[in-house]
């Protein structure tokens, strides 16, 4: 069965840090040739995507986390990170993990993210 499946999701204060990892698995699965996000969604508000890492090479961000989020890839290990610092309350949400290719779209079941003192 093809999958991802999120980890690293918890309570955080303020300006506090959080490493999410997805993980990739599936024999009909070409890793490396997809474009992998970061997705979440917070309360009331619609899924918005926060990072994307495309097969080849570069990064995009959403305005509200550029500077403060990085994500990374490990086309060896099938595995997707994202590195949160400064953490806002306005970050808490359900964080998905996502692969593209062609017409083939793969979630994770998400993790929760929540900031608050």
């Amino acid at each position: 069965q093809v999958q991802l499946v999120e980890s690293g999701g918890g309570l955080v204060q303020p300006g506090g840090s959080l490493r999410l990892t997805c993980v990739a698995s599936g024999s009909a699965f070409i890793f490396s040739l997809g474009a992998m996000g970061w997705y979440r969604q917070g309360p009331g508000k619609e899924r918005e995507l926060v990072a994307v890492i495309p097969s080849g090479g570069g990064t995009n961000y959403a305005d509200s986390v550029k500077g403060r989020f990085t994500i990374s890839r490990d086309n060896a290990k099938k595995t997707v990170d994202l590195q949160m610092n400064s953490l806002k309350p306005e970050d808490t949400a359900v964080y998905y993990c996502n692969y593209k290719r062609n017409n083939f779209d793969l979630w994770g079941q998400g993790t929760l993210v929540t900031v608050s003192s």
